[in-house]
């Protein structure tokens, strides 16, 4: 089964942030790059985006140790 591709609206829901914040993110390579879909159109790959909240809520709870 191929895997979901999640747009732009549900990624910022999923993780909170603002586009401008996600686009930031990517430049700075602390955000996964999205894959190209069509000439406008990207998207993220819904693993690579679980991956990335759980990096963030472990290094959450490292910081908090």
């Amino acid at each position: 089964m191929p895997e979901r591709i999640l747009r732009r609206p549900e990624v910022e829901a999923r993780t909170g942030l603002s586009r401008s914040t996600l686009y930031a993110m990517m430049a700075e390579g602390e955000f996964p790059k999205p894959v190209l879909l069509g000439k406008r159109a990207v998207g993220w790959p819904e693993p690579a985006i679980a991956a990335w909240l759980e990096s963030r809520k472990a290094r959450s709870s490292r910081e908090m140790s």
